[in-house]
């Protein structure tokens, strides 16, 4: 027998959400996560796409947020909060930016993750990122080695057909609003 799905609401990032995304910024990155007034600059930056997840219960739970340049999206963040993790609340977010690249006709998605971050490495992989390289010493708290991930054109099949099998595997775990 099935049980009933965990139900999130992804929405628009608002400046009444940042005191709990600081929470959850701080927390997850320690003393070198990004400002209030960081946020603030990309709610107000017209390249800046930010969501926040909210759990059924109106839990601001993680948030998201990538910049769209031209036919690329780079993913700037994606933060689930310690109490949520393991429910598939990162990969609701990254669905988000990702149907939002369709969306605004981005072809290609890229990031930088640290490359002893085995969950989130593991779950662009089956995301259809791949590594294109290492930017050394790119995180200052302890110049920790970041990976660099590209998706292929999101538009061609060989991205495309994963992804839509992917979606429907998730959609069978979560419910998302």
């Amino acid at each position: 027998m099935r049980t009933e799905l965990d139900t999130v609401n992804i929405k628009p990032m608002s400046k009444k959400d940042l005191d709990g995304v600081i929470e959850i910024e701080s927390k997850t990155y320690g003393t070198h996560h990004w400002s209030k007034e960081s946020f603030m600059n990309e709610l107000n930056n017209e390249l800046a796409y930010y969501y926040s997840l909210y759990t059924s219960d109106g839990h601001l739970a993680g948030y998201a947020g990538t910049w769209h340049v031209l036919d690329e999206a780079h993913i700037t963040n994606i933060a689930v909060s310690a109490d949520y993790r393991k429910r598939h609340y990162a990969e609701a977010l990254l669905k988000r930016v990702i149907d939002d690249c369709y969306k605004e006709k981005i072809k290609y998605i890229t990031l930088e993750v640290r490359v002893s971050n085995t969950p989130a490495i593991n779950l662009y992989t089956k995301y259809g990122f791949t590594s294109f390289g290492t930017r050394k010493k790119y995180y200052q708290d302890n110049n920790e080695d970041a990976l660099i991930m590209w998706t292929k054109n999101i538009f061609y099949d060989e991205f495309k057909i994963p992804y839509q099998n992917t979606v429907k595997a998730l959609e069978e775990k979560i419910n998302i609003k």
